[in-house]
């Protein structure tokens, strides 16, 4: 017998969290429960504020017709809002024992400020040092300086940096003139680092600084091609949609040579370590963009491994359905 429930769960955020110039107090989203017998499964529906195109409002009464349609016996459509559809399929490929258990729980250490902090967490970091630098909060050139530092201060250190397409081409070459040219092939990708892509494609021709892209795989007539300067692509399944979609994706970018990076969108808990078994799957050999949670306040039903946060149980969670 089928049988679903609905929970809606609220996580206050540390208070530096802005996203596209508003700060983020808590993140918000749906839990789905399905079971059948004796097999359960799992799904996180939670929109990203000024990422996703639907809100939390929206998402909610599409998880709510699909799941009641669901119960009565029916397999309905996955709906097109993507996070519904990235999360009810990950409940069912759960339900279905069709997501691997094997996870990679690896994470490429995420600075958005101090970049002493950064230093600490770099130290102790056993095997293949990665980390991911937000650009474009700043200035320009003050992201140069701490870039190169970075690089400079670790010799065996490969940086990802993610801009989100706020600089002008002016302030993207003013940012490459503080990194060494001798570090610069140790900048793994830069994401989306002008508002154009061809802005973009012309930054990485005349820096030698691969970039990556982000945002342009939700656009609109977005193909994946092998380009000089374009080194990799950066799925944010919250943000892309079913886990069919995800892995449609990966291959396609695979296919081009491309490295494709699973990335978080700052899921809870729950959906982080579905997010690492999706990348153990689908990108074994390129650590994913998962060091999120330490945005948080609290984890939820699932804990990440090593994390000290209180993580809260679904008893604590007032159901919808």
């Amino acid at each position: 017998m089928r049988n679903a429930q609905v929970y809606r769960w609220q996580i206050p955020m540390d208070a530096g969290v802005v996203l596209r110039e508003r700060r983020l107090k808590t993140r918000d989203g749906l839990f789905v429960r399905l079971r059948l017998g004796e097999a359960e499964g799992w799904g996180e529906i939670s929109p990203l504020p000024g990422f996703s195109l639907e809100t939390l409002e929206e998402a909610q009464v599409a998880v709510m017709a699909w799941v009641q349609a669901w119960q009565q016996g029916n397999d309905p459509e996955l709906p097109p809002l993507p996070s519904v559809a990235f999360g009810l399929s990950c409940a069912l490929a759960e339900l279905h024992n069709e997501l691997p258990l094997a996870a990679d729980y690896r994470a490429a250490p995420l600075c958005t400020g101090d970049p002493d902090e950064l230093f600490a967490v770099l130290e102790v970091m056993p095997g293949e040092k990665v980390a991911k630098v937000k650009v474009g909060l700043w200035e320009a050139v003050r992201d140069g300086m701490v870039v190169n530092l970075l690089l400079e201060a670790i010799p065996d250190l490969q940086l990802r940096l993610d801009a989100n397409r706020a600089w002008t081409p002016l302030k993207a070459q003013q940012f490459a003139k503080y990194v060494n040219p001798e570090y610069r092939p140790r900048i793994a990708f830069i994401e989306e680092p002008c508002r154009s892509r061809d802005d973009s494609r012309a930054f990485a021709q005349e820096t030698g600084i691969a970039i990556a892209w982000d945002e342009s795989l939700r656009e609109a007539g977005f193909t994946f091609t092998a380009e000089p300067g374009v080194k990799a692509v950066v799925i944010k399944p919250t943000l892309t949609g079913s886990l069919q979609r995800v892995c449609e994706q990966v291959a396609a970018a695979h296919a081009q040579g491309l490295t494709a990076v699973i990335s978080s969108s700052i899921e809870s808990s729950l959906a982080l370590t579905q997010l690492a078994r999706i990348a153990a799957w689908l990108t074994p050999d390129t650590m994913p963009g998962l060091d999120t949670l330490n945005l948080m306040q609290a984890q939820l039903i699932r804990r990440w491994p090593d994390s000290n946060l209180p993580c809260m149980t679904y008893e604590s969670l007032d159901p919808l359905l």
